[in-house]
C-alpha cells in the first residue's frame, strides 16, 4: 500500500506543499533574473494562470511581460490579448521584438464573452500566451477555476489582470502577484504560489527599460529611446 502510495505521489501532475520542482509543463524565463530566482520553476508557469494585481495602470505591467512575449511570438505560437483596456501600441510591441504576426486582439461585448474567448483560446496548443483584463465586473472563482483548466489543457501562459482590490480573494490561479512603483523601479509581490514562498516582495528596478532584457537584438540606448517615444498603449 505504501509503495502504492508513494508511486502516486511521484506522478509530475501532483503538486505537494513546499515541492518547487519546475512542473512537468516547465516555465518560461520572465527575462528577469530576480525575479526568476523567487518563482516557482525559475519563471513564468505554463499550463497554468498567473493572476497580476497592478496597483495602477501603465506602471510597467506590461514591460514585466514583454521578455517572455517576444520568446512566445518567435517560437511561432499566438499572443492573444482579450479585452485590454486600450489599445495595444503596435509600433512598440515591434520595437521590443514582439513578432506582430502572432499577435491577436479580441474584445467582448462583455465579461461573459471575454471570459468565454480567454477560455477557448487557453485550450488551443498554439497559443502561447493569453492575457485577460478583468474590468469592472468581477471574475467568479467558478470564471477563474475554468481558465486554469483550460491553461492546463492547452499548456500556454494565461495571464489575468484583476482588480487590486481582489487581491486577498481566494483564487485557483497557480501564481497571483502585485506589483507596485518603487523609488528603485518596479516592485512584485508575491502573494500565492504553488511550491514558493509568498509574501516574498523583490524589486526589479524600472521594467520599461528592464525591456532591454527582450531578445529583440535592439541594443540598449536604442531600445530605451523607444520606450520613451512609443507607449505600450494607445487611446
Amino acid at each position: 500500500m505504501a509503495e502504492g502510495i508513494e508511486e502516486l505521489l511521484r506522478h509530475p501532475a501532483i503538486w505537494r506543499s513546499g515541492d518547487a520542482r519546475a512542473p512537468k509543463a516547465g516555465a518560461l524565463s520572465s527575462g528577469f533574473p530576480a525575479l526568476d530566482e523567487v518563482l516557482p520553476g525559475r519563471g513564468w508557469p505554463r499550463g497554468a494562470v498567473t493572476e497580476i494585481h497592478a496597483l495602477g495602470e501603465g506602471i510597467g505591467e506590461l514591460g514585466l511581460l514583454m521578455p517572455v512575449l517576444v520568446e512566445v511570438s518567435v517560437t511561432g505560437r499566438w499572443i492573444v490579448w482579450i479585452a485590454p483596456p486600450h489599445v495595444p501600441y503596435a509600433p512598440a510591441c515591434a520595437d521590443r521584438g514582439v513578432d506582430l504576426s502572432r499577435m491577436l486582439v479580441v474584445r467582448g461585448a462583455d465579461s461573459g464573452e471575454s471570459l468565454w474567448a480567454a477560455e477557448q483560446v487557453l485550450r488551443a496548443p498554439a497559443c502561447g500566451a493569453v492575457m485577460l483584463w478583468e474590468g469592472a465586473a468581477r471574475f467568479t472563482i467558478r470564471s477563474l477555476r475554468r481558465l486554469q483548466l483550460a491553461a492546463e489543457t492547452g499548456g500556454g501562459f494565461g495571464v489575468v489582470f484583476r482588480n487590486p482590490r481582489a487581491g486577498m480573494a481566494p483564487s485557483p490561479a497557480a501564481l497571483k502577484l502585485r506589483i507596485e512603483t518603487d523609488t528603485a523601479g518596479l516592485a512584485v509581490t508575491l502573494l500565492k504560489c504553488r511550491g514558493g514562498s509568498p509574501e516574498r516582495r523583490i524589486v526589479i528596478g524600472n521594467a520599461k527599460l528592464n525591456e532591454a532584457r527582450c531578445r529583440s537584438g535592439l541594443g540598449r540606448d536604442s531600445l530605451n529611446r523607444a520606450v520613451r517615444k512609443t507607449p505600450m498603449f494607445s487611446d
